[in-house]
Protein backbone atom coordinates (compact mmCIF):
# COMPACT_ATOMS: atom_id res chain seq x y z
CA UNK A 1 0.00 0.00 0.00
CA UNK A 2 1.40 3.51 -0.96
CA UNK A 3 1.88 5.96 1.58
CA UNK A 4 2.37 9.72 1.33
CA UNK A 5 5.52 11.12 3.70
CA UNK A 6 5.72 14.68 4.07
CA UNK A 7 9.15 16.08 4.98
CA UNK A 8 8.75 19.70 7.03
CA UNK A 9 10.47 22.29 9.24
CA UNK A 10 8.89 25.12 11.26
CA UNK A 11 11.56 27.23 10.10
CA UNK A 12 14.07 27.34 6.99
CA UNK A 13 17.48 26.82 6.16
CA UNK A 14 18.06 23.92 8.39
CA UNK A 15 18.19 20.95 5.92
CA UNK A 16 14.27 19.95 5.20
CA UNK A 17 14.85 19.66 1.26
CA UNK A 18 18.32 18.11 1.14
CA UNK A 19 16.87 15.40 4.00
CA UNK A 20 13.24 14.80 1.40
CA UNK A 21 16.05 14.08 -1.60
CA UNK A 22 18.29 12.48 0.24
CA UNK A 23 15.97 10.03 2.29
CA UNK A 24 14.12 9.27 -0.68
CA UNK A 25 17.25 8.41 -2.54
CA UNK A 26 18.27 6.10 0.50
CA UNK A 27 15.45 4.37 0.45
CA UNK A 28 15.42 4.10 -3.40
CA UNK A 29 19.22 2.56 -2.35
CA UNK A 30 17.29 -0.33 -0.78
CA UNK A 31 15.34 -1.25 -3.75
CA UNK A 32 11.86 1.03 -3.01
CA UNK A 33 9.95 2.65 -5.68
CA UNK A 34 10.19 6.45 -4.82
CA UNK A 35 8.82 10.03 -5.60
CA UNK A 36 10.24 12.69 -4.34
CA UNK A 37 7.54 15.84 -5.08
CA UNK A 38 8.33 19.21 -4.67
CA UNK A 39 5.41 20.68 -3.21
CA UNK A 40 7.33 23.79 -1.73
CA UNK A 41 5.85 26.22 -4.52
CA UNK A 42 7.42 29.38 -3.04
CA UNK A 43 10.84 28.28 -3.66
CA UNK A 44 11.29 25.51 -5.09
CA UNK A 45 14.61 23.35 -4.78
CA UNK A 46 13.86 19.88 -5.77
CA UNK A 47 14.56 19.91 -9.28
CA UNK A 48 18.40 22.50 -8.51
CA UNK A 49 19.17 19.67 -6.58
CA UNK A 50 19.09 16.61 -9.03
CA UNK A 51 20.16 18.86 -12.01
CA UNK A 52 16.30 19.66 -13.70
CA UNK A 53 15.72 23.00 -12.73
CA UNK A 54 13.54 23.34 -15.92
CA UNK A 55 11.30 21.04 -17.21
CA UNK A 56 8.34 20.89 -20.17
CA UNK A 57 5.58 19.82 -17.01
CA UNK A 58 6.08 20.50 -13.64
CA UNK A 59 3.37 20.11 -10.55
CA UNK A 60 2.51 24.08 -11.62
CA UNK A 61 1.46 22.53 -14.28
CA UNK A 62 -0.97 20.03 -12.62
CA UNK A 63 -2.17 22.18 -10.08
CA UNK A 64 -3.19 24.78 -12.66
CA UNK A 65 -4.86 21.83 -14.57
CA UNK A 66 -2.54 22.16 -17.67
CA UNK A 67 -1.39 18.87 -17.42
CA UNK A 68 -1.86 15.13 -15.06
CA UNK A 69 0.23 14.34 -12.50
CA UNK A 70 1.22 11.52 -14.50
CA UNK A 71 2.99 13.94 -17.22
CA UNK A 72 4.90 16.01 -14.73
CA UNK A 73 7.05 12.90 -13.31
CA UNK A 74 11.09 12.47 -14.02
CA UNK A 75 12.89 9.54 -13.55
CA UNK A 76 16.74 10.33 -12.21
CA UNK A 77 19.42 8.24 -13.35
CA UNK A 78 19.08 6.24 -10.08
CA UNK A 79 15.80 5.42 -10.50
CA UNK A 80 14.70 7.63 -7.96
CA UNK A 81 11.24 9.61 -9.44
CA UNK A 82 10.70 13.48 -9.27
CA UNK A 83 8.30 16.03 -9.73
CA UNK A 84 9.82 19.48 -9.56
CA UNK A 85 7.82 22.71 -9.42
CA UNK A 86 8.27 25.74 -11.46
CA UNK A 87 11.23 28.33 -11.13
CA UNK A 88 9.34 31.28 -12.74
CA UNK A 89 8.65 33.96 -10.84
CA UNK A 90 5.21 34.20 -13.28
CA UNK A 91 4.39 31.15 -11.67
CA UNK A 92 3.84 32.69 -8.03
CA UNK A 93 0.84 34.32 -8.26
CA UNK A 94 -1.40 31.19 -9.89
CA UNK A 95 -0.64 28.52 -7.94
CA UNK A 96 -3.57 27.25 -5.65
CA UNK A 97 -1.45 25.32 -2.91
CA UNK A 98 -5.15 23.73 -1.71
CA UNK A 99 -5.67 21.98 -4.47
CA UNK A 100 -2.59 19.59 -3.53
CA UNK A 101 -5.98 17.78 -1.82
CA UNK A 102 -7.24 17.03 -4.69
CA UNK A 103 -4.26 15.25 -6.23
CA UNK A 104 -3.75 12.55 -3.13
CA UNK A 105 -4.99 9.69 -4.81
CA UNK A 106 -2.99 10.49 -8.14
CA UNK A 107 0.03 11.14 -6.07
CA UNK A 108 -0.30 7.32 -4.76
CA UNK A 109 -0.58 5.78 -7.88
CA UNK A 110 3.10 6.60 -8.75
CA UNK A 111 5.30 5.21 -6.67
CA UNK A 112 4.96 2.71 -2.90
CA UNK A 113 7.07 6.22 -1.12
CA UNK A 114 5.44 9.36 -1.74
CA UNK A 115 8.23 12.02 -0.41
CA UNK A 116 6.89 15.15 -0.35
CA UNK A 117 9.11 18.48 0.49
CA UNK A 118 6.61 21.03 2.02
CA UNK A 119 7.50 24.65 2.18
CA UNK A 120 9.07 25.45 5.31
CA UNK A 121 7.09 27.71 8.11
CA UNK A 122 3.69 27.13 8.98
CA UNK A 123 2.36 28.93 6.08
CA UNK A 124 -0.58 27.98 3.48
CA UNK A 125 1.62 26.03 1.24
CA UNK A 126 3.30 24.08 4.23
CA UNK A 127 -0.83 23.54 5.87
CA UNK A 128 -1.79 22.74 2.53
CA UNK A 129 1.29 19.54 2.32
CA UNK A 130 0.87 18.47 5.24
CA UNK A 131 -3.07 17.78 5.80
CA UNK A 132 -2.37 15.05 2.59
CA UNK A 133 -0.09 13.45 4.87
CA UNK A 134 -0.40 9.72 5.92
CA UNK A 135 2.52 10.94 8.16
CA UNK A 136 5.04 13.64 9.05
CA UNK A 137 8.99 14.29 9.63
CA UNK A 138 10.18 16.93 11.18
CA UNK A 139 13.55 17.72 10.06
CA UNK A 140 15.18 20.59 12.79
CA UNK A 141 18.77 21.73 14.08
CA UNK A 142 19.73 21.06 17.48
CA UNK A 143 19.89 24.51 18.47
CA UNK A 144 16.70 26.44 20.40
CA UNK A 145 15.30 28.70 17.69
CA UNK A 146 14.80 25.59 15.64
CA UNK A 147 13.53 23.11 18.12
CA UNK A 148 11.11 25.91 19.04
CA UNK A 149 9.92 25.67 16.01
CA UNK A 150 9.37 22.50 15.29
CA UNK A 151 7.13 21.93 18.33
CA UNK A 152 4.91 24.30 17.01
CA UNK A 153 5.22 22.63 13.77
CA UNK A 154 4.54 18.86 15.42
CA UNK A 155 0.98 20.83 17.18
CA UNK A 156 -0.30 21.62 13.73
CA UNK A 157 0.44 18.48 12.01
CA UNK A 158 -1.53 16.99 15.42
CA UNK A 159 -4.63 19.46 15.19
CA UNK A 160 -4.66 18.25 11.49
CA UNK A 161 -4.94 14.34 12.97
CA UNK A 162 -2.07 14.01 11.31
CA UNK A 163 0.27 11.04 12.53
CA UNK A 164 3.55 12.62 13.21
CA UNK A 165 6.83 9.38 12.92
CA UNK A 166 9.69 11.81 14.65
CA UNK A 167 12.08 13.95 13.54
CA UNK A 168 15.88 13.99 12.09
CA UNK A 169 18.11 16.19 13.30
CA UNK A 170 20.32 17.70 10.83
CA UNK A 171 24.22 19.50 11.01
CA UNK A 172 24.46 17.86 14.37
CA UNK A 173 28.35 18.68 15.46
CA UNK A 174 28.26 17.04 18.46
CA UNK A 175 29.62 19.73 20.63
CA UNK A 176 29.47 21.22 23.55
CA UNK A 177 27.28 24.07 22.42
CA UNK A 178 24.88 22.20 20.60
CA UNK A 179 21.36 20.88 22.00
CA UNK A 180 21.88 17.29 23.17
CA UNK A 181 19.32 14.21 21.65
CA UNK A 182 17.81 13.50 24.73
CA UNK A 183 17.05 17.07 25.46
CA UNK A 184 15.31 17.47 21.89
CA UNK A 185 13.37 14.31 22.63
CA UNK A 186 12.34 15.46 25.57
CA UNK A 187 11.13 18.88 24.37
CA UNK A 188 9.53 17.99 21.05
CA UNK A 189 7.99 14.53 22.47
CA UNK A 190 8.03 12.59 19.43
CA UNK A 191 10.81 9.88 18.49
CA UNK A 192 14.31 10.91 16.83
CA UNK A 193 14.46 8.77 13.80
CA UNK A 194 18.26 9.84 13.74
CA UNK A 195 21.03 12.45 13.10
CA UNK A 196 22.89 13.78 10.22
CA UNK A 197 25.81 15.48 10.87
CA UNK A 198 27.66 18.54 9.66
CA UNK A 199 29.43 16.64 6.58
CA UNK A 200 31.09 18.92 4.04
CA UNK A 201 29.99 16.18 1.45
CA UNK A 202 26.48 17.64 1.32
CA UNK A 203 27.10 20.97 -0.15
CA UNK A 204 29.84 19.39 -2.74
CA UNK A 205 27.12 17.02 -3.48
CA UNK A 206 24.63 20.01 -4.74
CA UNK A 207 27.75 21.38 -6.46
CA UNK A 208 27.67 17.55 -8.50
CA UNK A 209 23.55 18.66 -8.38
CA UNK A 210 23.02 15.25 -7.49
CA UNK A 211 22.12 13.59 -3.84
CA UNK A 212 24.96 13.17 -1.58
CA UNK A 213 23.81 9.39 -1.25
CA UNK A 214 24.80 9.35 -4.91
CA UNK A 215 27.95 11.30 -4.95
CA UNK A 216 29.01 10.29 -1.60
CA UNK A 217 27.57 7.35 -1.05
CA UNK A 218 29.76 5.86 2.19
CA UNK A 219 29.98 9.11 3.50
CA UNK A 220 28.89 10.21 7.53
CA UNK A 221 25.76 12.19 6.01
CA UNK A 222 24.89 9.35 4.11
CA UNK A 223 25.36 6.43 5.99
CA UNK A 224 22.87 8.22 8.36
CA UNK A 225 20.41 9.01 5.91
CA UNK A 226 20.74 4.66 4.42
CA UNK A 227 19.86 4.17 8.51
CA UNK A 228 17.15 6.38 8.67
CA UNK A 229 15.37 4.97 5.71
CA UNK A 230 15.91 1.71 6.30
CA UNK A 231 14.20 2.04 9.34
CA UNK A 232 11.21 3.27 7.55
CA UNK A 233 11.38 0.32 4.44
CA UNK A 234 12.42 -2.21 7.69
CA UNK A 235 15.27 -3.89 5.95
CA UNK A 236 18.42 -4.31 7.84
CA UNK A 237 21.14 -1.89 7.13
CA UNK A 238 24.53 -1.39 8.92
CA UNK A 239 26.41 1.49 8.55
CA UNK A 240 29.68 0.71 9.97
CA UNK A 241 29.99 -2.24 7.29
CA UNK A 242 29.38 0.11 4.21
CA UNK A 243 32.09 2.99 5.90
CA UNK A 244 34.79 3.02 3.12
CA UNK A 245 37.77 0.72 3.99
CA UNK A 246 40.76 2.44 5.91
CA UNK A 247 43.08 1.55 3.57
CA UNK A 248 41.33 3.83 0.52
CA UNK A 249 40.56 6.23 3.20
CA UNK A 250 44.20 7.03 3.80
CA UNK A 251 44.70 7.85 0.21
CA UNK A 252 42.34 10.67 0.18
CA UNK A 253 40.15 12.96 2.66
CA UNK A 254 37.78 11.10 5.60
CA UNK A 255 34.12 11.83 4.15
Amino acid sequence: MSKIIVITSGKGGVGKTTTAINLGAAMNYFGKDVVVIDANLSTPNVGLHLNSPEVPVNLNHVLNGKSNIFEAVYEHDSGLKIVPSSLAVSELKKFNPARLKELKNDFLKISDYVIVDSAACLGEEAISAIEIADEVIIVTNPEMPAITDALKTIKVAEQKKKFVSGVIVTRVKRNRIEMKPETVKEMLEVPILGSIPEDFCIPDSLNHKDAVIHVFPKSKSSRAYKEIAAKIVGVDYDSKKDREKFWKRIFKRDY
